[in-house]
């Protein structure tokens, strides 16, 4: 199939009508879709879309879509707030564990790690870490003085989230099982659950991707003593944040205060079904 033909601003905005959605400012419309991308805004009015007619099953103001996507926006800067608290945690807990049980620089001795583990795959990403921080005080700083070597709580800094998972998921299962169970009182088959999701919403909103109505790749597991049963929302990625979160006397004052305040100033425009959220939300979400 060809693909089809770039558009103009004007023509987008023209395309937008023939999806009965409602413009009254064509010149602000086309202003807005100048900034954003209309490929990227049309997954704002996905949850008003009829597949069969390929256009919304009621007229919506363009002005809604505007405001979905600014919701989102600031949704996204909220989470990734909570993340990165979440992230130095983790990397804190992996980095203070695997350097008391194997040593500074144990993380780089396959013997570490599980049969399953890929230790050269896993090196090349070490090494390529080191190589892309290569001018950095710290990769500076242990080159001249300590000949290059580095151990595990400085290079851990440098790991993205999806390397911190790929860590974790090739260590040794007594060792997972400990991190899991003294960091979080859950088994390690949850914590790699969470570690995985927790790279996906991390990745959506580092690259500023939608949240709105979307269906993650995965769901993250709960305890068993949790009775919440999760989808592929958002709202259960944010329930995983909240069990994850390491400041548990701050999570009602840092995250649900604010989240409550963000839903309020969109609440004639946004509908929490889109984003699974349960008629109880606040009260599942509170520590």
């Amino acid at each position: 199939m060809e693909l089809k033909k770039p558009t103009t601003f004007e023509e987008q905005a023209e395309l937008l009508k023939k999806k009965n959605i409602i413009i009254t400012d064509k010149a602000s419309c086309m202003d807005f879709l100048s900034k954003t991308n209309y490929y990227r805004l049309s997954g704002y009015y996905l949850p008003f879309i009829r597949k069969e007619e390929e256009k919304c099953f009621i007229a919506i103001e363009f002005e809604r879509i505007q405001n979905i996507y600014m919701f989102d926006a600031e949704l996204r800067n909220l989470i990734s707030f909570a993340i990165e608290k979440i992230e130095i945690h983790v990397r804190t807990q992996l980095a203070y564990f695997h350097a008391h049980a194997y040593g500074a620089e144990g993380y780089m001795d396959s013997s570490s790690f599980n049969k399953k583990h890929k230790h050269s795959s896993y090196m090349s990403h070490v090494n390529m870490c080191i190589a892309e921080n290569a001018n950095t005080l710290v990769i500076k700083h242990h080159k001249e003085k300590y000949d290059g070597h580095i151990p595990i709580w400085a290079i851990i800094d440098f790991f993205s989230i999806g390397m911190l998972s790929y860590f974790y998921r090739g260590m040794k299962n007594n060792d997972k099982a400990k991190i899991a169970e003294t960091t979080y009182g859950v088994n390690y088959q949850t914590l790699e659950s969470w570690l995985r999701c927790l790279t996906d919403l991390r990745n959506r909103c580092a690259h500023y991707s939608r949240l709105y109505y979307w269906i993650f790749p995965a769901t993250p597991k709960m305890p068993a003593k949790e009775k919440y049963i999760p989808t592929r929302r958002i709202f259960a990625q944010l329930y995983m944040l909240k069990l994850m979160y390491p400041d548990k006397e701050k999570w009602n004052d840092e995250f649900i205060k604010p989240l409550t305040k963000l839903i309020k100033k969109y609440k004639n425009d946004i509908s929490l079904k889109h984003l699974d959220f349960p008629y109880r939300w606040q009260s599942m979400l509170k520590q």
